[in-house]
């Protein structure tokens, strides 16, 4: 069993930063690979960023790219999202999921990610 939770998020001026972390309980396989989804209000949930666990490999959705930066702290179990240069259109729920093995599905479908946290909210004023 794996539990995910997040921290990190508030409200920020546009063209501030914010870094998400998340935590995660539990044995994380070196074959798996951790996102970040975000979600606003009457949206569906996107594909923000993603990180292979132990390979370092990583994927953006084409809005975040040069502006956010996904990393991993292996021996504490740790994920991050550190985001800079925030527009109002960055603001929803971030959640992170781990998927099981990176290989396995495209990494930018929340499908194939099996466990999820509970979402820190990220509020971006303009």
């Amino acid at each position: 069993q794996v539990q995910l939770v997040e921290s990190g998020g508030g409200l920020v001026q546009a063209g501030g930063s914010l870094r998400l972390s998340c935590a995660a309980s539990g044995r994380i396989p070196g074959s798996a690979a951790m996102g970040w989804f975000r979600q606003a209000p009457g949206k569906e949930r996107e594909f923000v960023a993603s990180i292979s666990w132990t390979g370092g490999v990583t994927h953006y959705t084409d809005s975040v790219k040069g502006r956010f930066t996904v990393s991993t702290e292996n021996a504490k179990n740790m994920l991050y999202l550190q985001m800079n240069s925030l527009k109002p259109e960055d603001a929803a729920v971030y959640y992170c999921a781990r998927k099981n093995n990176f290989g396995l599905g495209p990494y930018f479908s929340a499908a194939t990610y099996d466990y999820w946290g509970q979402g820190t909210q990220v509020a971006v004023s303009s």
